[in-house]
């Protein structure tokens, strides 16, 4: 976690609405979502496929799938609202003030360039280094990233490194131009345990090095109670829970954040060993026939009638921590009493 966190927003956003075209018209991946990063802070994101977390992320750069749009919300970033902004600008942003590390490796460098050659074209864009100086400055941001040979590996095409390489050459082009702000979106899950390790280490070092802040999305709600300063646990395109690392790892409010805490293995040799890990039976939502009222209430075990008409809103609870459950606001009312 982090040792030190200012305050002061390094990102904005707000109601956060990303669509797609469907045949009884717009259906809404993202719903109405907002967030904020503080400077020096590492934000953790959480929550099933299909909820929404890197469609999110991936729209702050303009680089959503063709199918996708931005339809509705703001996203201010170091004073500028990313969603006003055209592609050029965009384009500047990218790689020199935000830097992105993507799931497979394997599909997010070229196969038919070289390593050196990926590697020098931000530098040379963004920096205006010389084609020799950003080769040497390729070679060197490969050794701080823990490849063998640094300069020697510049000749190397994607296929020719392991998976483990691939994903570290991908995090020295995330930060080959000193960004402030580092999207890390599920960086491990093409990745065995030992290396998933070794990559989550090597991007803290990376962090408190140049002073870093943090978007780190995952399935592995484990790991973000490990390296997050705080966590947005996200279902159907909305966040439904919001807090601490220690709030929502150890005492969850909504119905949702409690049953993936249920349903993740613990390594213990005590008398909870033979517990039957619990599920989450059905299934998220289409986008297109959300629920009119709690997205989550058909697999939710404390839904009432008012959860299946009505949309709780994402209120305060205690601290930092933000929750859209009637269900969770009547449990807190009760122990204010």
């Amino acid at each position: 976690m982090t040792d030190a966190i200012s305050k002061t927003p390094l990102l904005a956003v707000k109601d956060l609405r990303v669509a797609r075209q469907t045949e009884t018209g717009e259906a809404e991946i993202v719903a109405g979502v907002d967030l904020t990063l503080n400077e020096g802070e590492v934000l953790g994101i959480v929550g099933e496929s299909g909820c929404g977390k890197s469609v999110s992320m991936l729209s702050l750069l303009g680089i959503l799938p063709p199918a996708l749009r931005v339809s509705s919300g703001s996203a201010v970033f170091e004073g500028e609202d990313l969603f006003a902004q055209k592609e050029p600008r965009l384009a500047k942003l990218r790689g020199s003030r935000i830097g992105f590390v993507f799931q497979d490796p394997m599909t997010s460098l070229n196969p038919v360039m070289t390593i050196g050659a990926q590697l020098s074209e931000p530098l040379r864009y963004h920096a205006g280094l010389r084609r020799k100086e950003a080769w040497a400055e390729a070679g060197r941001l490969l050794t701080l990233v823990g490849i063998p040979g640094g300069e020697s590996r510049l000749s190397n095409y994607p296929h020719q490194l392991s998976g483990g390489m691939r994903q570290r050459v991908m995090i020295a082009m995330s930060i080959a131009c000193r960004p402030s702000l580092l999207i890390a979106d599920e960086p491990t899950t093409a990745l065995d345990v030992t290396t998933q390790a070794q990559i989550v280490d090597l991007i803290f070092d990376i962090r408190r090095q140049f002073g870093l802040s943090v978007i780190w999305v995952s399935h592995d709600l484990a790991l973000l109670s490990q390296i997050a300063d705080r966590i947005a646990v996200f279902y159907s395109g909305l966040i439904v829970e919001e807090g601490t690392a220690e709030q929502i790892c150890s005492a969850p409010v909504h119905p949702y954040t409690q049953a993936l805490i249920s349903s993740m293995p613990v390594a213990n040799r005590g008398e909870g060993r033979h517990r039957r890990l619990k599920t989450i039976d059905g299934l998220p939502p289409d986008p297109a026939r959300r629920p009119a009222g709690c997205a989550f209430a058909p697999r939710c075990e404390r839904r009432e009638q008012r959860c299946l008409v009505e949309p709780p809103a994402l209120l305060p609870m205690d601290g930092e921590r933000l929750a859209a459950c009637f269900v969770a606001h009547d449990d807190a009312r009760e122990l204010a009493r």
